[in-house]
């Protein structure tokens, strides 16, 4: 009975993940795209792992725009540690001089 319930888990955790990314506007190739580049993105929770770091993406300045062109291109960012890689990383980025929305560019890569 376990299994069959982790994989219930893993069903319902694969299907917020797929709505989620519909809710940010990418369509049903968009979403395929991006979980055939990282198929992991599938198992992260969208409460616990990808809203946060999507949210903090855009509080750096990020529009929706930016923001589906990262998920996109890099979807492997979702699945970064937001306080031991992305944040760091963008001190970094900061600390080259770089202010939020040209680091934002950078992450997008437009």
């Amino acid at each position: 009975a376990r299994r069959s319930s982790s994989r219930v888990d893993a069903s319902a955790t694969s299907e917020r993940c797929l709505d989620w990314l519909k809710e940010l506007g990418l369509d049903d190739a968009q979403v395929k795209k991006a979980t055939a580049k990282f198929p992991k993105l599938l198992a992260y929770k969208v409460e616990n792992n990808l809203k946060p770091i999507a949210q903090w993406f855009v509080e750096l300045g990020m529009d929706a725009s930016q923001l589906k062109k990262v998920i996109l291109g890099f979807p492997q960012l979702l699945g970064c540690s937001l306080e031991g890689n992305l944040k760091p990383t963008v001190q970094w980025l900061r600390d080259l001089g770089l202010d939020d929305t040209r680091v934002a560019r950078v992450i997008s890569g437009r």
